[in-house]
C-alpha cells in the first residue's frame, strides 16, 4: 500500500500545483535498504519503487536497473524530503491551502488504495474468468470478425539520407547471405518495441500503417518471402512475411487474453461502482454553495479573459 500511496501524492501534488516535498514531509520513512541518507533524511529502495510507479510499467524495470538513473533519482528524493523536512519545520503544512491539497492527496491515496483491495477481493477465479470469456466468444461472434491480416517482421533504419540508406541497402546484402532476419532486428532495428522481439510486429491489418509500408507488407506471398527497401516518414524498412490470415472470425484462442482481461475489468468496475454507490448514501449536495462558488471564478475567468484581449 506504501507505494500506491506515494505514487498518488505525487500525481496529485503534480496535478495542484503543489511541490511533491510538501507531500513527502507528512509521510513516514519508507523501510527497505538506504540508498542515500544524510543527518535527517534517509532514501531507500522502497521511495524510489514508489516514485517508479509514475513510469509507464514497461519501462519500469529498464529504468530501475541502471545504477547511474537510480542514482539520480534517490538523489533527488533526497532533495525533496529534505525540503520537505525543512518546510514543515517552518510550518508551511499548516498554510490552509497546503492542508487542503494534503487532505486531497491522502483521500486519494487511501481511497484508491481501498480499490485496489476491492479489485482483488472480486477478481473471478481463472477457471471462472475463462468460462465467461469463452460465453462471450460463442454469444456475439460477429464481435471478432476481421479482415485479411499479414504477419510480418521488420527491421527498420532511421533516417532519410543516403548514409541511411546504405546502412539499409547493407542489412539486404547480409540477408541474401544468409544471416538472421530477427537478430539483424534485435540488434540494429531503430524500432525499439519490436526489435526485441525480432521485429515482429504481430498481424497488421489494412488501415493500421503508413500508406507504403502496408502496401510493401500485403504485397508479400510467401511466408519467408522480402520486400526490397521501403522507405516511408519512419527511415527505411525491410519487411519479411511470416504468415496471412484470411479475413474471417478469429480464433478463441487469438482473443481469449483480451476477453479474460474485459472480463475481470468488468467485474472489478461493478464492485467499485457499488463500493462508491454505498459510500454516496446520506450525501447532501449544498446547490447555494456550489452556485456561489462557481460565480465567483466566472467572474474571475471573465476578468483574466479581457485582460488578454
Amino acid at each position: 500500500m506504501m507505494y500506491v500511496a506515494r505514487s498518488h501524492f505525487s500525481r496529485i501534488a503534480q496535478a495542484l500545483g503543489v511541490s511533491l516535498s510538501v507531500i513527502a514531509s507528512l509521510t513516514a520513512q519508507a523501510a527497505g535498504p538506504v540508498l542515500v541518507q544524510g543527518p535527517q533524511v534517509t532514501i531507500t529502495t522502497d521511495d524510489v519503487l514508489a516514485d517508479s510507479l509514475r513510469m509507464p510499467e514497461e519501462m519500469r524495470n529498464i529504468v530501475l536497473a541502471r545504477p547511474q538513473t537510480v542514482s539520480q533519482i534517490a538523489s533527488n528524493l533526497y532533495v525533496r524530503r529534505a525540503l520537505a523536512l525543512k518546510a514543515q519545520e517552518q510550518g508551511v503544512a499548516g498554510d490552509p491551502q497546503v492542508a487542503a491539497v494534503l487532505q486531497v492527496a491522502r483521500d486519494k491515496a487511501l481511497s484508491d488504495a481501498l480499490l485496489s483491495k476491492i479489485d482483488q477481493a472480486s477478481s473471478p477465479s481463472d477457471a471462472a474468468a475463462e468460462a465467461q470469456a469463452r460465453a462471450i466468444y460463442q454469444a456475439k461472434p460477429e464481435r471478432f470478425q476481421a479482415p485479411e491480416r499479414v504477419h510480418i517482421r521488420h527491421i527498420l533504419i532511421a533516417g532519410s539520407d543516403a548514409s541511411a540508406r546504405a546502412q539499409a541497402e547493407k542489412v539486404v546484402e547480409e540477408l541474401k547471405a544468409g544471416v538472421s532476419f530477427a537478430q539483424i532486428a534485435k540488434e540494429r532495428s531503430a524500432d525499439a518495441g519490436s526489435a526485441v522481439k525480432g521485429g515482429d510486429l504481430g498481424l497488421i491489418a489494412k488501415g493500421s500503417m503508413v500508406a507504403e509500408f502496408e502496401e510493401a507488407a500485403f504485397a508479400l506471398k510467401q511466408p519467408g518471402d522480402r520486400s526490397d527497401i521501403v522507405a516511408t516518414k519512419f527511415g527505411f524498412h525491410i519487411l519479411q512475411l511470416e504468415g496471412r490470415r484470411p479475413a474471417g472470425l478469429r480464433p478463441y484462442d487469438e482473443v481469449q487474453p483480451e476477453l479474460i482481461k474485459e472480463v475481470r475489468a468488468k467485474i472489478q468496475q461493478d464492485a467499485r461502482v457499488a463500493e462508491a454507490e454505498k459510500a454516496q448514501q446520506g450525501m447532501q449536495i449544498n446547490s447555494d454553495a456550489i452556485n456561489a462558488f462557481t460565480t465567483r471564478h466566472k467572474a474571475s475567468a471573465a476578468a483574466g479573459a479581457s485582460t488578454t484581449q
